[in-house]
């Protein structure tokens, strides 16, 4: 664990931290786009050690929590379905659609099954030839190349019975409809290590170029994240708007070829719906024409009309207008055990962190 302590020692910690407040005191706002950074900030109680005049605003960085109430009706209606059986992450169990969940459709019968990759979806289909197997593609660039090469997988191997529905998202696109709503101010951005592992750091370069708000790729420890901080604001201070890489030793600037193609053989870049932001072009990814065969969506299931749950504002808390708490909704009727959002439900939802961890902000 040698590895771990060093990126957790106290001492260097108190040393970074004396270095930011050193820098500046005016007001600074920033948003870590990853809920992965989102969770590992409230664990580690960085929140109560920085300096006031620096706020983390959390953003859009759950792939569950902003997948729209409508797709996931979309899941639920061929869930209902006998033919198919449906593989899926777990984090997606409990989110609440219109008027239901997976979670609680497979108490009821559905053939509604966990896997920890795509890989999983694919065995289940030749176990199970003779029905039609759906894996709920959620994710971001991080997920993406997986999916892609399930698909390519299926293939090759001629799996015939192995369909994706694809609700895969960009973060670039959304986060120039942040800048572009203009219902926030940012000052700058802590970018995902995860996400960033893929596609590099040119994709945010616009961010710097258009807007001037600068933006730091940063790793997952509490010294990571305190670094880029550090690289952040010194950024503010000195009016330069510019994309670092604090997380070097997984991040590269061109980011994963590899990877990166097998997305583009597979997907086609299309304008796509976020919960509570809106639909934000270029922003999703669907199936091509070439891979039509395993594309779920070429199957019609009738999906029930859309209801949003009165006075859930996971879309405001995605959006960083608001905090968990501002919602009237937050501990009160929404819980983890109970949750009327995908906020509560996910391991990396605001919402979820925040009950988690409430008393290290």
């Amino acid at each position: 664990m040698k590895y771990i302590d060093e990126y957790r020692n106290k001492n260097l910690a108190k040393i970074i931290l004396k270095q930011i407040d050193g820098l500046s005191h005016q007001p600074i706002n920033l948003m870590e786009v990853c809920g992965t950074h989102t969770v590992a900030i409230f664990r580690h109680g960085l929140r109560k050690v920085l300096p006031p005049h620096i706020q983390l605003i959390s953003g859009p960085g759950c792939p569950v929590c902003v997948t729209p109430i409508r797709y996931i009706d979309e899941i639920i209606a061929f869930a209902r379905e006998k033919e198919f059986i449906i593989t899926t992450f777990g984090d997606m169990m409990r989110v609440p659609g219109s008027t239901s969940s997976l979670e609680k459709e497979k108490a009821k019968g559905a053939d509604i099954r966990m896997v920890y990759s795509t890989l999983d979806a694919l065995q289940v289909a030749e176990d199970n030839p003779f029905k039609k197997i759906i894996f709920v593609g959620i994710g971001f660039e991080t997920t993406a190349p997986t999916i892609a090469s399930a698909i390519l997988k299926a293939e090759k191997e001629k799996i015939k019975n192995f369909f994706v529905l694809s609700m895969a998202k960009l973060i670039p696109p959304v986060l120039k409809g942040l800048l572009e709503s203009k219902e926030i101010n940012i000052n700058g951005f802590l970018y995902p290590g995860h996400v960033s592992t893929i596609i590099g750091s040119q994709p945010y370069s616009f961010i710097a170029s258009q807007y001037h708000i600068p933006g730091v790729i940063a790793g997952f420890e509490p010294l990571d994240i305190l670094q880029s901080i550090y690289m952040l604001v010194k950024q503010i201070e000195n009016n330069q708007a510019e994309i670092a890489i604090q997380y070097e030793r997984a991040v590269k600037p061109e980011g994963n070829e590899i990877a990166l193609a097998r997305m583009k053989k597979v997907f086609n870049q299309v304008d796509s719906d976020w919960r509570g932001i809106g639909r934000i072009s270029r922003s999703g990814l669907e199936i091509k024409e070439d891979y039509h065969p395993f594309n779920a969506r070429k199957f019609a299931v009738e999906i029930e009309e859309t209801r949003e749950f009165e006075g859930c504002r996971c879309g405001e808390v995605l959006r960083g207008i608001i905090n968990p708490p501002q919602c009237s909704l937050f501990t009160k009727i929404c819980t983890p055990e109970n949750p009327r959002g995908a906020c509560m439900v996910s391991s990396e939802g605001t919402c979820a962190a925040y009950y988690k961890y409430g008393n290290n902000i």
